[in-house]
């Protein structure tokens, strides 16, 4: 899928109904803006209610730490 979208003169960009309807985004939705080399990686924030119940059965004891990484 290759849409464009051109930035407006505040600064504003419209995302293409194609790609809206394809991620399912509605109106209100927030989103993260990541950099990426000389790009910018779009991302939803998720909703809180949605991460309920996401780290259920984790180990806080069995983690790495930053010195065990490679």
């Amino acid at each position: 899928m290759s849409e464009t979208a051109i930035l407006s003169s505040k600064f504003q960009i419209s995302i293409p109904k194609a790609i809206r309807a394809a991620q399912n985004w509605d109106a209100g939705l927030t989103f993260a803006f990541i950099p990426k080399g000389t790009g910018v990686l779009l991302v939803p924030v998720p909703k809180r209610d949605s991460l309920k119940g996401l780290a259920r059965g984790a180990s806080a004891t069995e983690f790495r730490d930053r010195v065990d990484r490679v």
